[in-house]
């Protein structure tokens, strides 16, 4: 496919949703249509492509999105894709609607699936960062991290409010499988006095030893927060009761709320500013990259070092907590 007689782009969202990634929609549709391109929506991602579930998208059928969380494109996990035979179906249904070039958004999983339909295919392929865990590489930030931030830390308020009033420890547990990029945001916003990470798990001694210091220092209630890829809350609330005499530790998991809701203007900005260079970016010929943002700079990353780059925790954050929970 001829990135130079680029004439229809095909979209679609894949993996776990984002809030933002129906504004992201918004923007892809309006900047491929302001270039007389055409947009062809693909429905439940790379298996919509593979079962060729597709329609056809104007101005209109992005109108009124751009406050909805969610994606309107729908979206579905599709770890079949990996396979050649799979992707040699998605590849002939492209040609069938003679789409020239991909926009896929999604994160980490999908960026993967993108570079490896490229690899096989020479497809071009765009990929907009949208995960709530932050946690692909070749951006600072992704789609629906602010705003699942935001959820959380509300949340957590009202959580403390009780901690406070009954003098107990609450341990809150958040997204994050493999990576505590969320978990950290919520701590330091929340004003945790722990956060527990999967880079950097800490064994139940220790966070009694914390405890107790915290408890010599005068403190009547403490807040700990926890990637669901460190451990569970029950389980941690339960060994904190057993280990220190009188505790009244109890949890909470914040579970599926930290995926939905109203997009926040931050992450309104950037799925929009993400989404318009995805469009430049195919238009300038590139054919195999990422959209992210470094500081306060648009930029493009190729798809081999999205996908073979690792991103890592700020130390600088974790001593943050750290000094604030004295």
């Amino acid at each position: 496919m001829a990135i130079e007689k680029m004439k229809k782009i095909g979209l679609l969202t894949s993996g776990g949703d984002a809030p933002g990634m129906n504004c992201a929609i918004r923007a892809v549709v309006r900047t491929a249509l302001g270039y007389g391109l055409e947009v062809i929506g693909i429905k439940r991602g790379f298996k919509g492509l593979y079962e060729n579930d597709v329609m056809e998208m104007n101005a209109r059928s992005v109108s009124g999105i751009i406050n909805r969380g969610g994606t309107i494109l729908r979206t579905i996990r599709f770890p079949e894709f990996k396979e050649k035979d799979i992707q040699q179906q998605c590849y002939e249904n492209l040609k069938k609607n003679s789409i020239d070039a991909l926009v896929v958004i999604g994160g980490d999983g999908s960026s993967r699936g993108a570079f490896s339909f490229h690899s096989n295919f020479q497809v071009p392929v765009c990929v907009i960062p949208a995960s709530i865990d932050n946690d692909v590489y070749g951006t600072d930030f992704t789609i629906g991290f602010d705003t699942a931030v935001n959820t959380a830390v509300e949340a957590i308020d009202r959580i403390r409010d009780t901690a406070t009033s009954h003098e107990r420890i609450f341990v809150v547990e958040v997204m994050g499988r493999h990576h505590g990029f969320l978990a950290i945001e919520v701590a330091i916003a929340a004003g945790a006095e722990i956060v527990v990470i999967p880079e950097r798990p800490l064994t139940i001694e220790k966070i009694v030893e914390i405890l107790e210091i915290d408890k010599i220092r005068g403190k009547i209630s403490s807040l700990i927060v926890l990637a669901e890829g460190a451990g569970r809350a029950h389980e941690l609330a339960r060994r904190i009761n057993e280990e220190i005499g009188g505790a009244e530790a109890r949890y909470s998991v914040l579970g599926y709320i930290q995926r939905g809701g109203v997009p926040t203007y931050q992450t309104r900005v950037l799925a929009t500013m993400f989404g318009n260079e995805a469009v430049k970016g195919l238009r300038d010929g590139l054919t195999c990259f990422m959209v992210g943002i470094s500081g306060t700079e648009l930029c493009r990353v190729h798809l081999k070092d999205v996908v073979s780059g690792t991103k890592t925790i700020s130390e600088e954050k974790l001593k943050i907590i750290e000094a604030m929970g004295i």
